[in-house]
């Protein structure tokens, strides 16, 4: 188990260059037939937040709004669905992901693998489970214990799996999320897995953001954001509740009470593997200072004096484990823990007495280094460990007030992924994968520290004669920024490899290598070149890494993809006739800013879900929670700093853009389409070449079931063979 927090520059413009004036000729030639012509003025479109012409935009489900979107769709699936290739890019996609050579993935609970899966059949999807001993075999077999789809069919709603949460050590009575069309706001069902039926008058939530989880059989702490009073500014829940078995939702008893324009209030259960159980909350102030709750049963709730900036992991052995985003120094003279440390000190002993006991480091993270997936076994606390983007796993150990630790013997030069963990067994699972290497799933020994392949899939693409090389480049500041490289061994370095560069740049989150069948068949396959940039703002480096690009230093982010996009043409990998960016959410906000300070560096952009109004974004859905990321519009110096950047209000008039293609989901109830609508919209008046697809379903990942996914994945593949493989741009066909 991991517990997480409550969810989840000035403007560096392409330069103008000066007219280079020529003499006339001799021969007393025009001067204006010889002079190149000078480049338009700069004219930026000067947007007020507060008066917005294109606010109808945002009405999510407005009439307006949804017939300019279908007019959008109709024109997108004329030129990429109408290209000839279109179908078998989208029969690939779909035979992948429909595949039943899939890992069937799982969590070990209460002596059975459960695992949720789609295919061809099952769109909506199977809940199942299976013995241990049947889940090592090729072929499970596998009980159903909810069938998705007769569900939504008998329901008539499109229900989309959004996880169970089952009360031990019985685990027969479960909490199911489900989300209707895949938005965040979901409802909450109490469902008997010895009934295989969701329980008569058992717990149950409306539609809403937020959670429950068990105290005990008969109790849970629920927190929704159904109501004002219990609803943040950035629209999840600010309250956590006790609710007793058979009464109403509405009587339920208030345990803590966050603040107004927190980002939201959650609560968690911890189970230590003698079966000692704590009730906890985290009141979110912003996406990265937290402030942590003890809840009692029979008390009020009690604050935990850790520093603002860190995440609870986990318990082992009585201790509850700890990261720290700052550095710390707990007892003012005493010891300073370092930022990225991992921490621990024993619960008993501060449920008792309500103050900190002694602190105990468990584990440092070298400069280089970064911790991942972790969790706790019976036998050992387990840490997915990274070094420079490369994966490792480690053990450790609790005895006679002391940590010590072991390393794990894992598949070299991969991406390992910790998966499932459970206190009260020594069965775990991880992930192994790479670029090249297709995944390969192996069950964890935390007794014997040993690891055992079970299952893997089959090569999903030809990798014969492609390569990964991890380069660097060199960004603004001087600081060296990693890149991996995946293209052909014969590859003519003569900058006319079509090439896909990816990066993401925000909220800790590392991006590593992995396995794609899809992006294999529909661009490796076919004479493309991947790059995934490892820039600022993600945590391949840990909590430093992340900051040094929050707010007001962001464009450091930027120009870490810059100086990547321009690495590779200095190389000759590729050159700006050849390469894409693209990017989703924040990555979307990335490739926004790529295509308004650099647009010289692509032949196309691709803003996937995307933030762009960075003046409006923390008034759209949850956008208030993302103000410790981004800063805040209406502070002076944030709010001059956004507009610096913000693509939607950096749009040049007279601007020589590449063809950027934007696509979003009507369901995403996390960033708002609205964003990606507006900028559509914008283009669309400037006559600048662009796409837009909206998605009606699908959620935050823009797709809902394997053929959205697939249908998704071809239309992106088309774009970007259009504008990079081809000979032709379609827009100079036109």
């Amino acid at each position: 188990m991991r517990v997480y927090r409550s969810i989840w520059a000035v403007t560096a413009s392409a330069a103008i260059l000066a007219a280079c004036s020529q003499p006339a000729s001799d021969e007393g030639e025009d001067v204006a037939s010889t002079t190149p012509d000078a480049p338009a003025e700069r004219q930026i479109v000067e947007i007020d937040p507060n008066n917005d012409p294109r606010v109808w935009l945002e009405e999510v489900e407005g009439e307006r709004a949804l017939e300019w979107v279908e007019g959008q769709n109709d024109r997108t699936f004329d030129r990429l669905q109408g290209d000839e290739r279109y179908q078998s890019l989208y029969d690939q996609a779909l035979a992948i992901y429909q595949s039943n050579d899939r890992i069937p993935y799982g969590s070990y609970s209460g002596g059975y693998i459960w695992n949720f899966w789609q295919d061809a059949e099952q769109t909506h999807g199977l809940w199942r489970r299976t013995t241990l001993e049947s889940y090592l075999t090729d072929d499970p077999e596998w009980d159903v214990v909810l069938d998705l789809d007769a569900l939504s069919e008998a329901e008539d709603r499109n229900w989309v799996w959004r996880g169970s949460n089952c009360l031990a050590p019985d685990y027969d009575r479960c909490i199911l999320t489900l989300s209707d069309g895949g938005s965040d706001a979901a409802i909450r069902r109490e469902f008997s897995i010895s009934e295989r039926a969701f329980v008569e008058g058992g717990f149950e939530t409306p539609e809403a953001k937020g959670g429950v989880s068990w105290i005990d059989e008969n109790t849970v702490m629920v927190g929704l954001a159904t109501s004002p009073e219990d609803t943040t500014s950035s629209g999840y829940p600010s309250v956590a509740y006790r609710w007793e078995r058979g009464t109403d939702l509405a009587d339920a008893t208030e345990v803590v009470r966050g603040d107004a324009d927190d980002v939201g209030l959650f609560s968690f259960r911890v189970e230590d593997h003698d079966g000692s159980v704590y009730m906890m909350a985290s009141e979110a102030d912003t996406f990265y200072d937290t402030t942590w709750w003890y809840l009692p049963a029979d008390a009020d709730p009690v604050q935990l004096p850790l520093p603002s900036k860190s995440s609870i992991q986990d318990i082992y052995q009585g201790e509850l484990l700890f990261t720290i985003e700052e550095e710390w120094t707990p007892v003012e003279g005493g010891e300073t823990f370092p930022q990225g440390a991992l921490l621990s000190f024993t619960m008993a002993d501060f449920a008792a007495s309500g103050e900190l006991p002694p602190v105990k480091t468990v584990f440092v993270p070298g400069p280089r280094q970064s911790m991942g997936g972790m969790g706790s076994t019976a036998s050992a606390f387990l840490v997915a460990i990274d070094e420079n983007v490369v994966g490792g796993l480690e053990a450790f150990h609790y005895a006679d007030g002391q940590w010590t630790s072991e390393t794990v013997p894992v598949p070299a030069n991969m991406t390992i992924s910790l998966g499932s963990t459970n206190s009260h067994h020594d069965v775990a699972f991880m992930n192994a994968e790479g670029f090249l290497t297709p995944d390969s799933y192996f069950m964890v020994d935390a007794a014997e520290l040993t690891v055992e392949e079970i299952k893997s899939i089959p090569a999903q693409f030809d990798a014969e004669g492609l390569i990964v090389e991890q380069l660097e480049a060199e960004s603004t500041d001087g600081t060296m920024v990693p890149y991996f490289v995946v293209r052909h061994e014969d590859t003519v370095m003569d900058g006319t490899t079509p090439t896909l560069l990816y990066a993401y740049g925000g909220f800790q989150v590392s991006i590593r290598p992995s396995y794609s069948g899809s992006r294999g068949q529909l661009w490796l396959e076919n004479g493309g070149a991947y790059v995934v940039a490892n820039i600022r703002g993600g945590g391949e480096f840990g909590p430093a890494w992340h900051q040094a690009g929050l707010k007001m230093d962001r464009q450091r982010i930027y120009d870490d993809l810059i100086a990547v996009a321009e690495d590779l043409s200095t190389r000759s990998i590729t050159s700006p006739r050849h390469l894409g960016v693209y990017g989703g959410s924040n990555g979307g906000l990335l490739t926004g800013v790529m295509y308004t300070q650099r647009p010289d560096l692509w032949n196309a952009v691709v803003s996937a879900v995307p933030l762009l109004d960075m003046l409006r974004y923390h008034t759209l859905l949850a956008g208030a929670s993302w103000m410790g990321e981004y800063g805040n519009p209406e502070d002076p110096d944030e709010g001059g700093f956004l507009r610096s950047i913000s693509p939607y209000h950096n749009v040049d008039a007279n601007g020589d853009y590449p063809e950027i293609y934007l696509y979003t989901s009507t369901k995403d109830d996390r960033v708002h389409p609205g964003h990606a609508r507006k900028m559509a919209h914008l283009l669309e008046e400037l006559g600048h070449d662009y796409l837009y697809y909206e998605n009606t379903a699908g959620g935050h990942s823009a797709a809902a079931n394997l053929e959205e996914l697939a249908r998704r994945d071809a239309l992106l593949y088309t774009f970007l063979t259009q504008k990079l493989m081809d000979d032709v741009d379609p827009l100079d066909a036109e």
